[in-house]
């Protein structure tokens, strides 16, 4: 899909049928005609359009010539195939040209969202630099609350572990460890690109700018220490819960061992009692009830004697 925006002398953003200076072409899963399309107006390499399109496509930036190219990870929701929400990363290209402002994505974001519904302020399509910054500070901004998601999520599936342990909160639990170690990864290769604009002269940072960039650096930093923490404490609840299951498992086996023993007496004593052969008590009436009553006071004593050892 190829949309082409411009924000206009009174500063509101408008959808334009045409390729302008100062105009901002955002391309979401574009097909092979439109990428030409952009090409035949806009000088830049045709790497810099299919490389974003690689959805393992590492996060890094390169000038060549004037053009800038910006490649980081954002974050999305999506279902796995038992239906439970995963959080994945996915890259986005930002180009910055002399004349042209350029987005190039697999997939549809609510971050892009922000600027076309003009959510954002102080944003204009002709200020390149500025626009990059405030769209790496929205990734950003969403990358800290989908983390805050999954935290919520992580305390909603321990508070169903304590009413009953089942699978599927198990796997609930892989996929929010999953999740993590997506978001983790992207976010320190995103702090990478951040250090660059940073440091080196890759694109012109104006005065005004720079303290966006400075939030930007900040925002990615506590994004990334709250990923850690997550995960630090959900890889602590996974150990703890595995700890748990072992526990319950030892106390299950040793309640039946038990009544294996307990009930091991009655068998023995039926057992002697029932062999054919002549026996004590074999013609006396009261010959059950008597073989009865031995077998509960050995069960009882063993019962006892468990009791007293704490295996029960």
């Amino acid at each position: 899909m190829l949309e082409i925006y411009k924000t206009n002398a009174d500063g509101k953003l408008e959808q334009m049928n045409e390729i302008v200076n100062g105009s901002w072409i955002s391309l979401v899963n574009p097909t092979n005609e439109e990428i030409n399309q952009v090409l035949e107006t806009v000088n830049v390499p045709i790497d810099f359009l299919r490389d974003p399109l690689d959805d393992e496509e590492r996060s890094r930036i390169e000038k060549e010539d004037n053009h800038v190219l910006i490649i980081v990870d954002y974050p999305y929701v999506t279902q796995d195939e038992a239906g439970s929400t995963v959080y994945e990363t996915i890259p986005i290209g930002l180009i910055i040209t002399d004349d042209y402002f350029i987005t190039v994505t697999l997939k549809e974001t609510p971050i892009l969202e922000v600027f076309k519904h003009s959510k954002m302020k102080q944003f204009y399509t002709n200020k390149k630099t500025r626009f990059a910054l405030q769209l790496l500070y929205i990734i950003s901004t969403y990358f800290l609350r989908y983390l805050k998601h999954i935290n919520k999520e992580t305390d909603k599936v321990e508070k169903q572990l304590h009413k009953a342990m089942q699978n599927k909160e198990l796997y609930a639990f892989l996929g929010i460890e999953k999740s993590l170690v997506y978001f983790t990864t992207s976010l320190k290769a995103n702090k990478t690109v951040l250090d660059k604009l940073m440091r080196f002269n890759y694109v012109k940072i104006y005065e005004e700018d720079r303290d966006l960039l400075e939030d930007v650096i900040i925002e990615n930093t506590q994004a990334i220490e709250m990923a850690q923490t997550y995960s630090t404490i959900l890889s602590s609840m996974m150990n703890t819960l595995a700890s748990v299951i072992n526990n319950n498992v030892n106390i299950a086996m040793k309640f039946l061992t038990t009544i294996t023993i307990m009930l091991s007496f009655p068998t023995i004593v039926f057992s002697f009692f029932g062999m054919n052969v002549k026996l004590p008590m074999s013609d006396s009436p009261h010959a059950f009830w008597l073989t009865f009553v031995i077998s509960i006071i050995l069960s009882s004593l063993t019962a006892l004697i468990l009791r007293k050892k704490r295996y029960m």
